[in-house]
């Protein structure tokens, strides 16, 4: 009886031993087979993430240059006032010039009378 308990308690021991022994390298094998599954779809989506990024930036920098011109054409609009006051001005004096060439030019053809052959 003490013979059959021995035998019971060492064959437990045994495969508990063994159980133990193997169950790290078991655990990283499965560790491996998923790792080796997953690592090509998890280099895709990175490889995606990496493109929509740069697509990300690229949008970004084309927003944020449009948002600068509008602004310097919205500084800009000080100067175009400006161009427009002073060609209403300079259209002005032409208009002022126009008149007073139109009458120094009448004026000295009637005080002259045509000469008479």
């Amino acid at each position: 009886e003490i013979r059959a308990a021995m035998q019971l308690f060492t064959d437990k021991f045994t495969e508990s031993m063994y159980v133990l022994a193997n169950e790290p390298s078991v655990a990283l094998y499965r560790l491996q087979e998923h790792v080796r599954r997953s690592l090509p779809e998890l280099a895709q989506h990175k490889s995606d993430m990496q493109s929509w990024e740069e697509q990300s930036q690229g949008a970004i920098y084309t927003v944020e240059y449009a948002c600068s011109a509008i602004k310097n054409m919205t500084d800009s609009s000080v100067y175009f006032k400006s161009i427009d006051s002073l060609l209403k001005h300079a259209i002005a004096m032409k208009d002022q010039l126009n008149a007073a060439q139109g009458r120094s030019t009448v004026a000295p053809q009637a005080k002259n009378p045509p000469a008479s052959s």
